[in-house]
């Protein structure tokens, strides 16, 4: 145990799969029993983060939420967790490419961002994510495949079947970085595209769907056809490797967090654990619901997404549901003694505007001129689809009451704080999440609790 913002601090680290491998669970929960706090702050933090990194998130919001808590009515001794677990997402485009993707993506391009780089650079920033030696030379392969494609599509000399192979063998492994395992419904829209039986065709659904493909009307010639097919190609790795992270933080969530926490209520009854996420971090909070096995071993007393980047529906009643079914998580609300609360932000173009398009690649049921958002969208865009009680709520300043009760849903719009599109020209204020109005409503819901 340490101290963050003068209070005990626990770090968590899990490997891809949900083991706890630091510190021993044993010493963790002993250590948490006896530390005399009652309110337990857990954190996760979402894509693009790099141990340090998230220990950077962890070193801003939690003394904010502590000072935000003094004002908070009702808590006890407080303490922190930061969660720590494998989860890296390629950077944005290069610097003076910045203010071309950042129209494109207003303009609902997203897919500007992949071909501004090479295939070889998306392959080498991609490889952090996957600790397998076979994934890692696999995705190497992959980058090669796709600056060599699109080498000989401008050339456009090569013969269309050396193309056709090279876009067979990119295909192939493309089905050995993606989860095997099934996944919700509502979380699966990019499942045909593994399963395809014509990926020129996908990938260049893909190009056009994204915005990686040029603008400029319809493609004339071989070269300007597979030019537009490599690109989607592009795309398609940023897609695996969201959909590989998005997987693993359901892994994490549901075979770590969720059964630690039950094993932490058996030995501390006392400890209310208040769940925080951050983009595929609220995920993880999230399912951590699912690998509780009953309202009463859990110890679970708020829930607080932050630009949650997962399914809107993932909580939904099935009469409310696009797909015909419950929501993943529909029976595991119960889980949280208090209010589930999710922000969103019109300046979050990354769950806003990428995620509900990356979520439905593929899927023939939708044209490239469909707008999925209302099927596809994510918890960052709008928050809860599809449950009751539902309570919409603007974001407050510090301080401020919001009532908050035991058992509702919250969509807090955010977008007068989590505004700043300047920090990222793909993700916009997605992470733009360091401010005192954050953290008072991670305060608020604990009090709500």
């Amino acid at each position: 145990m340490s101290e963050l913002a003068g209070k005990p601090y626990w770090e968590l680290t899990f490997d891809k799969s949900g083991t706890l491998t630091a510190p021993a669970a044993p010493q963790l929960l002993a250590e948490i029993a006896t530390s005399g706090v009652t309110e337990l702050f857990v954190l996760s933090h979402g894509w693009g983060n790099s141990e340090q990194s998230a220990r950077d998130l962890y070193g801003a919001m939690f003394p904010m939420i502590a000072t935000a808590a003094k004002d908070a009515a009702g808590l006890g001794p407080i303490g922190f967790a930061g969660v720590i677990w494998p989860s890296l997402w390629f950077p944005d485009p290069p610097a003076d490419a910045a203010p071309a993707v950042a129209a494109a993506v207003a303009a609902g391009r997203p897919g500007a961002a992949d071909a501004a780089v090479t295939g070889g650079q998306i392959a080498q920033a991609l490889q952090p994510s996957f600790t397998d030696p076979g994934q890692q030379a696999d995705l190497a392969t992959m980058g090669r495949l796709v600056d060599e494609g699109t080498a000989a599509a401008a050339a456009g000399t090569e013969p269309p079947a050396a193309q056709q192979a090279r876009l067979e063998e990119f295909h192939g492994l493309l089905q050995n970085l993606t989860p095997t395992g099934p996944q919700p419904v509502e979380d699966s829209g990019e499942s045909a595209l593994v399963t395809t039986d014509d990926p020129q065709r996908d990938f260049a659904f893909i190009a056009d769907t994204l915005g990686s493909a040029p603008e400029g009307g319809a493609a004339e010639g071989l070269g300007d056809i597979f030019g537009k097919v490599w690109n989607g190609a592009k795309s398609t790795l940023r897609a695996a490797s969201y959909w590989e992270m998005k997987a693993r933080a359901g892994d994490v969530g549901s075979h770590g967090v969720g059964p630690l926490l039950e094993q932490l209520h058996a030995q501390a009854p006392k400890v209310r654990v208040h769940l925080i996420g951050h983009s595929f971090g609220a995920r993880l909070v999230s399912f951590a619901l699912a690998g509780i096995s009953s309202a009463a071993a859990s110890p679970v007393a708020s829930l607080y997404l932050i630009q949650g980047a997962f399914s809107h529906w993932s909580f939904a009643h099935v009469q409310d549901m696009p797909f015909g079914q419950a929501g993943a998580l529909n029976q595991y609300a119960d889980r949280v003694h208090g209010p589930l609360v999710a922000t969103f932000s019109e300046h979050d173009w990354a769950v806003g505007r990428w995620y509900p398009k990356a979520s439905f690649l593929a899927q023939q049921m939708a044209s490239a001129e469909t707008e999925p958002n209302a099927q596809w969208g994510g918890m960052g865009s709008d928050g809860f689809q599809g449950v009751a009680p539902t309570d919409d709520q603007t974001v407050l300043a510090a301080g401020k009451r919001y009532g908050l009760q035991h058992g509702a849903f919250y969509r807090v719009d955010c977008g007068t704080v989590v505004a700043n599109t300047s920090q990222s020209s793909f993700s916009g204020a997605h992470s733009d999440i360091r401010h005192p109005e954050i953290a008072w409503l991670a305060a608020a819901a604990a009090s709500g609790g």
